[in-house]
């Protein structure tokens, strides 16, 4: 029997996301049909599992899947890291974002034969997919108690972000009164970006569990996936018919390396601060409420987040510096 209380946790962060993205979206397609591609996008996600499935059986049986694996590299670690890279790439990016794409597409085709569907509306459907696709990937992981609610609920935009550049190009080409050959070559661009990005967040979240030095590519993670929140909030700002945000602004070669310098020193600063939050919580919340009051236990509370505190807001100061400079160049 299904565990209400599970399912309630799976699905409501996603869907609590999909409503902030639809009350910021003009032109919102009406929220039932979002509901729909959300049911769709967690059916994606048993399709998807399912062929991964089917993926390992066929490459085991066929061409020696784990021994291509292990045969990669001589060092144990790095055999390891490749491995897993192979699999990113080969199986599990592919699968998961070609059965999230699929889910857009079919039903878009038969909704354009009757209504002309705007670029945002699509690229609201392929957030509401991916979003779908996290809760079934949530159940996934609770039912099997392979991770705790407090580190899928900060995952829930994962998906999204993940799916980002496809839904963008998807929405161009089938709101275009013209559908070029270009732009059907643009999907299939942003599409293998989706994937490469997918591999990428894969490893660097797997690298926590390597040995030194490989474990350090974990700090990589935050401040990865800290851009690629910012590109979905750029790309919304594009569908929404809003100036996209402008840091790098100055026009000489070595004022802009400083500025991209900056960029992604904010982006190191920022994720990593809220990786260090991310390992705080998790490190304390073992713990019961009467320990949290112990001295050494209070003080390591308090230090750890105001010193994450502080690299989080001097990303915030060197972010609104850039702005500020964008905007004193053009205004």
């Amino acid at each position: 029997m299904v565990d209400l209380s599970l399912l309630l946790w799976a699905a409501v962060p996603p869907l609590l996301l999909l409503g902030y993205y639809y009350c910021r979206m003009p032109f919102a397609p009406p929220l039932l049909k979002l509901l729909m591609f959300f049911i769709v996008g967690a059916i994606s996600g048993f399709l998807a599992l399912r062929l991964e499935w089917d993926f390992e059986i066929v490459a085991n049986s066929f061409v020696g899947w784990h021994q291509i694996k292990r045969c990669l590299a001589t060092s144990r670690f790095a055999s390891t890291l490749l491995g897993t890279a192979l699999r990113q790439l080969v199986e599990i990016g592919p699968i998961e974002e070609g059965c999230k794409l699929a889910a857009v597409v079919i039903p878009t085709y038969y909704l354009q034969r009757k209504y002309r569907l705007l670029h945002s509306t699509v690229f609201l459907f392929a957030i509401a997919v991916s979003l779908g696709f996290t809760a079934e990937e949530n159940w996934i992981y609770f039912f099997h108690g392979t991770a705790s609610v407090f580190e899928r609920t900060i995952g829930t935009p994962v998906h999204a972000m993940f799916s980002a550049p496809w839904g963008y190009a998807l929405g161009i080409y089938i709101s275009s009164k013209n559908r070029l050959n270009r732009d059907k070559k643009f999907i299939f661009r942003a599409w293998l970006n989706s994937v490469i990005c997918h591999a990428l967040v894969n490893i660097l979240s797997s690298a926590w569990g390597y040995s030194l030095p490989l474990r350090f590519l974990s700090y990589g993670l935050f401040p990865f996936l800290l851009w690629m929140f910012w590109r979905l909030e750029q790309l919304l700002r594009k569908v929404q018919g809003k100036p996209v945000i402008t840091l790098i602004s100055d026009r000489t070669i070595q004022r802009r390396y400083w500025q991209r310098s900056l960029v992604l020193f904010a982006l190191v600063l920022g994720g990593n601060a809220i990786f260090g939050l991310f390992i705080l919580v998790r490190t304390v919340s073992p713990l019961s409420p009467s320990k949290l009051f112990d001295t050494d236990i209070l003080w390591f509370i308090v230090s750890r987040f105001l010193l994450n505190l502080f690299f989080g807001v001097l990303a915030w100061g060197i972010y609104r510096y850039l702005r500020h400079s964008a905007r004193r160049r053009y205004f």
